[in-house]
This record gives structure tokens, sequence and C-alpha cells, in this order.
């Protein structure tokens, strides 16, 4: 029996729908990258160069390197704001709760600021551990942090003291001729002296050969450029062991940077840091500063700086008008996470020295579900910054400049899913600052989207990768450099899509 035709056009136009529907919605094509695949049970399976080296272990990052989620810490302190000046109640505040006993957890307790406008014209210091400050949100009607005077500083600061020493006769050499990157584990002369607990720094000495292979002692001179020297380079890893097995000792976050005898190998000590707090941390509140005019100078500067500090967070923060960051780690800020925080609207001339929105200078640090506008460098490191370190699910609108390593031999950082109107850029930045030169090793860009990015090899002495980037690419600063590890450009669907999630969901299993 033949159908009517009404009921085929009927049949017809339901079939080009469906086909128009499904063609919206049809999976994009799935790929791996080639130096990280996913096993069928989750676990992930780094595949390693001529040489050794492997995408880094990224997921020991943050507070308690992830072990651990980010407490809520009860409130034992409660004050609300107090007319034009409100620096004295809540520093007073901060004294006061500095003095309550330490709890079974390692926290004194919370401050709690009321809803409400709270005018600081200084500096809140917070220089003792156990303390969390807490607003009632982060908007514009709930707890706002207002840097009233028109100077240069940073809202809050919170420091520690002391620094990192060596303890005597425990430095050991490293005899391996490479240990490449990705390693957690090495042979040294004698590991009679360390057992698993202890905290070590990992030193990859700077030398003469190093520097002349990655031509950092041949920077093309312009007035104020200084040539690499050696003794500026030796970086300091902070690390624990794990296990102690013979004289091969294994450490629980991985080499990233390769270490070569031929630039001096590496060594290990024990040490001690007498004076670095822990456990503190700002939420839930909004800084902002007050400010003359878009390109004004003269006011706050950094809502929140970090700096001799372990185990801490910023989360649910939002800054606005500032003129350098949202949150600043220092190099001695360690297991921070910074998470869903914003830096809007920053107010300064546009030129170096500005406007990087959330900078890190730490070790082991993470920054995720943040969110930047009108900055520069909007996910940045500073010089010699010591990784793992990631920045993931964090986006950048309306940017000047570029994100990624800023200067001088970062090593060790992921940059994933990270979005952005500006670049993404991993060079050699030649003569720009004072000889700024190599920005960065063992730079991973994974998944992310930017208008173009130019992501370089190093002369020597490590590589840098560019993983499933949608976006253009170009050659960056200076032409001839090394091309990176591209993979996947404008290709979508790669998978894992996040490798921090992937690596912590691993490790986890």
């Amino acid at each position: 029996m033949s159908l009517p035709l009404n009921r085929i056009h009927q049949y017809v136009i339901i079939a080009i729908a469906i086909t128009i529907i499904f063609s919206f919605h049809l999976p994009t094509d799935k790929w791996e990258s080639k130096f990280v695949t996913a096993a069928a049970n989750g676990t992930l399976q780094y595949h390693a160069d001529e040489k050794g080296n492997t995408i880094p272990d990224f997921s020991r990052v943050g507070y308690y390197q992830g072990n651990q989620p980010v407490p809520l810490v009860p409130v034992v302190k409660t004050i609300t704001a107090n007319g034009d000046n409100s620096q004295a109640v809540i520093q007073n505040a901060i004294d006061e709760v500095s003095k309550r006993p330490i709890d079974q957890n390692g926290f004194r307790g919370t401050i709690l600021l009321k809803k409400g406008v709270y005018k600081i014209p200084g500096t809140l210091h917070i220089n003792t551990s156990g303390i969390v400050l807490r607003g009632e949100g982060d908007k514009e009607n709930e707890t706002v942090l207002l840097a009233t005077e028109n100077t240069q500083r940073s809202l809050i600061k919170v420091e520690g003291t002391g620094n990192i020493e060596e303890l005597p006769n425990t430095r050991v050499a490293i005899t391996d001729e490479h240990v490449p990157t990705g390693a957690t584990s090495f042979h040294v002369e004698s590991a009679a002296g360390f057992k698993a607990g202890d905290k070590i720094i990992l030193l990859r000495p700077g030398t003469e050969a190093w520097i002349k292979d990655l031509k950092m002692d041949a920077i093309e001179e312009r007035g104020g450029t200084k040539q690499w020297r050696p003794k500026e380079y030796d970086l300091h890893f902070e690390r624990v062991i794990t296990k102690v097995d013979g004289n091969t000792v294994y450490i629980d976050n991985p080499v990233v940077l390769s270490l070569e005898k031929q630039y001096g190998g590496g060594y290990i000590f024990q040490y001690r840091f007498n004076g670095r707090l822990e456990k503190v941390a700002i939420e839930q509140l909004r800084c902002e500063s007050a400010f003359s005019n878009d390109t004004a100078e003269d006011h706050g500067w950094t809502a929140i700086e970090f700096d001799k500090i372990e185990n801490g967070w910023v989360r649910n923060v939002t800054s606005q008008y500032f003129g350098y960051a949202c949150v600043h780690l220092n190099d001695l800020a360690k297991w921070i996470t910074i998470t869903d925080c914003r830096c809007l609207d920053a107010k300064s001339k546009i030129t170096g020295g500005r406007r990087y929105s959330f900078n890190n200078d730490g070790q082991q640090n993470l920054v995720m579900n943040c969110q930047s506008t009108e900055g520069r460098h909007d996910y940045v490191t500073g010089a010699r910054v010591l990784g793992p370190n990631v920045f993931y699910n964090c986006t950048a609108t309306q940017t000047h400049a570029d994100i990624g390593p800023h200067h001088r031999w970062s090593a060790g950082t992921l940059y994933d899913n990270i979005v952005t109107d500006g670049e993404i850029n991993i060079q050699d930045r030649g003569n720009w600052g004072s000889g700024h030169g190599w920005a960065g090793v063992t730079q991973i860009v994974w998944n992310c989207t930017a208008k173009r990015a130019a992501i370089q090899n190093p002369w020597a002495n490590g590589k840098n990768y560019c993983i499933g980037l949608i976006g253009g690419k170009y050659d960056g600063r200076l032409h001839g450099r090394p091309d990176g590890e591209w993979e996947g450009q404008n290709k979508k669907g790669l998978q894992p899509g996040s490798l921090y999630m992937a690596q912590l969901k691993a490790r986890k299993k």
C-alpha cells in the first residue's frame, strides 16, 4: 500500500530534521597525544623521548598537594565595618586571633568580616599560622575591602620569617650521568643520611657551559642588558623523600629540568625553614582600590600577597582596580591553592611591571578557575620559578600582553585549558627587560585557546610543548629559534581534556 503524498513529505521533513540535529551533535573526533595516553583503567602512560624525558606529573600541587580538600574553618571572631577607617579593627582582630592556640587541625580560627565596606588606608598583615580571613561574599554589595590611600602597596600581606637553611654535612652528589625530566628517583653517592619524610633541596647548579649552550652569554646588548651568570642560576627545588632504597632516592614531585653531568649534574641536601607560616587563607571577599584615572599609579597595587608560607589558599576573592595583581605568590610560597578568583579592570599605565593578574613565583602552586580582564600578563611566572606549578581552567579577556613564563628560565609549568583573547608565549625574549632571555623550560600548553602562540624549544637542556592549541602559530619575538613540540594545532577532541585533572585522578586510583 502506498503512503499519501503529504505523509511522505512529513517523513522527509522529519528525516531532514533528524539529520540536521545529529550533524550538530556528532561527537568531535577524539585523539590522544603521543606524549601521554590513557589506559583503560584510567591510569596514564608517559612516552619518553630519545633521552628518556617525559612530560612530568603535575598532580601534586596546591594545598596539601591535592591530597586534602580546602577546609571550612570555624569562626572565632566576627567584626563589622567601622566608619572611615576599618584597618585598626581588622588588624586588632588578626592580632587577637594570632594569640589563640593551634587546634588539632592546625588552625587558630576564622575572622569573619560581615557584609559592608571596610576602608583600609594601609596594609593588613598576617604573620602567624592558622588564620583565615573570610568575608560574606565577593560581590559589590557583600564584603568589600577598599584600599583608600594613594600609595602603591599590598592590601593584604601574608608573610612568615626566616629562609631555607642547608643542614650541615648533608649535601651529596647525584651520580647519574643524566636524570631525565619526569623522573622521581635518582642515585646518589650515599643515601645513608636520608630517610622517607625528609625535606630536601634538589640543587641544579648553574654553569658556564650551560649558559654558553643556551647562548645567554651573548644576549644582544642594549642599555642595561645583563648576560646570565652561573651563580644566579643555582636552582633550588623543594622536594620530600618518599623512599630510600640503597643509594636510590625517591621523591614526591618529579624532576622538571633534566640533570645532566655536562651541565653540573645535581645535588641534594636536607634543610630547615624556621618561621615559615602554614595554613593561612583569604576567602569570600572583594578587594577594591580607589583610583583617580585609568592610568593612575598612586593607589593599591596588589590585593593579596603571600610569602614564606606553605599550605594556604585564596578562594572566591574578587579584586578590582589594582595596578599589579589580584594574588602574587612570592618565591617562598609553596603548596598554595588559588581558586575561583577574579582580577578585574586594572588601573595603571600599560607597560612593564604592571598588570600581572595572577603572578606565581613560588613552587608547587595551583591557580584554577580564575578570570581576569584588562591584564597584561594574566597567568604568569617570573625569573627562575621552579615547578611543578599549574594554571588550570582560567580565562583572560581584553588582554594587553601575553600569558606564559615571563623571563629567565622558569622550569615546570602546566598551562591547562587556558582561554585568552591574547597570546600564549614560551620563547627567547632576548634583551627585553634587562635580558630576559629564555623564559622557560618544561612548559606544557595543554588544550588551550589563544589568538596565537609562539612555543619554542631552548637551544639546550629541555623542551616545551604545545598540545591541542586552538589558535594561530607565529615565530615570536626572535626568528630562528627551535620550534617547540607542537601537536594537534586547531584539532579539537584532545583526550584527556585536562592533563592536570587526569593526572590527579590517576594518582588517586
